[in-house]
Formats: C-alpha cells, structure tokens, sequence
C-alpha cells in the first residue's frame, strides 16, 4: 500500500459535494467531482495519496483502494464533525484558507485587483480580500464568514484558528 500524504488530503465521492466544500472552508484539501465515475476516483486518489470519503457502502468491497472512510452522517455539518474526529483533525482547522469551488490556496488580493469582482457596497466596507488564481474567486469577510466560525465552534468546541493571511 502506498503511504498517505502528510498532512492527509481527501478525495469526496459524487455523494459529498456539501461535505467536500466544508472541508476546504477548514482549510483541507479535497478533491471533488459531481460525476465522477467509482473507477477514476479511486485511481486518481490513489495516485495522489488521498483519503477516499465515501457514503458508497459498496465502493470500499468492490474497489481495491489503501484508503477509504465510509461517512455514516447524513448531513454536511454532522459529516464533517465526523471526519474531524475521525482523523484527529481538530488542530489543524484552518478556516478561509482554499477555495471553496476548486481547491486552490488563497491568496491576498488588493482592493484594486478585486474591484470589478466584489458588490460595490461591498468595496465601500472592506479592504482586505482574498482570492483564488485558479477560478477567480473573490472571498471577503461577510455575514457568511460569522456563520461558517459559528459553526465551526460547534463543532471543534472551541474557536477555530483563523488562516495565516496568505502571501504573495
């Protein structure tokens, strides 16, 4: 069996679309297709090391993979909380660090590079911003980011440990 990266890096089946965006919110690294067939994600995860995260109970019998986690919750949030603690993760929470969409590390972005991508309300409110190279994605800090820390104090027990602002 081949070794698993360190830290460890996820691949979400077509069934964990939701789990897999709360994972890069975190600060993980997962990989995610809506539609990829069983056959692919399996050598692709393997290839890259990953930890295939599945609710397929059949994926793990009819696939050889070195690593498969089959989630029992129902919900995003449960199966998050799940896997957290599942992996020993709670440490390693790093909130706004990838991309939500497409995985991508952030990076700082000026409100000059950013000013034809964000609501002009809300450029008259914030100046520091984070962006995606790979899709574009512009991230600011908003209702949506209280709600996600909330959450995240749920679930850890504790505050979450906010990204390091990213570099350059």
């Amino acid at each position: 069996a081949r070794p698993l990266a360190d830290p460890l890096r996820f691949a979400a089946d077509a069934m964990l679309g939701s789990l897999a965006r709360w994972l890069r919110l975190t600060g993980f690294d997962v990989t995610y297709e809506a539609h990829i067939p069983d056959e692919r994600l399996v050598r692709e995860a393997t290839e890259q090391h990953r930890v295939i995260l599945t609710r397929d109970r059949k994926l793990p019998e009819e696939w050889q993979a070195p690593a498969v986690y089959l989630v029992c919750a129902d919900r995003a949030q449960g199966q998050l909380a799940e896997v957290i603690r599942h992996f020993g993760l709670r440490d390693s929470v790093r909130l706004f660090r990838r991309c939500s969409l497409c995985n991508t590390l952030l990076e700082q972005a000026s409100d000059e590079q950013v000013r034809t991508r964000v609501p002009p309300y809300v450029r008259t409110t914030l100046t520091t911003y984070r962006a995606c190279p790979t899709c574009e994605r512009v991230y600011w800090s908003g209702t949506h980011t209280s709600r996600v820390r909330e959450t995240m104090r749920r679930i850890l027990g504790y505050p979450p440990t906010p990204a390091p602002p990213p570099t350059d």
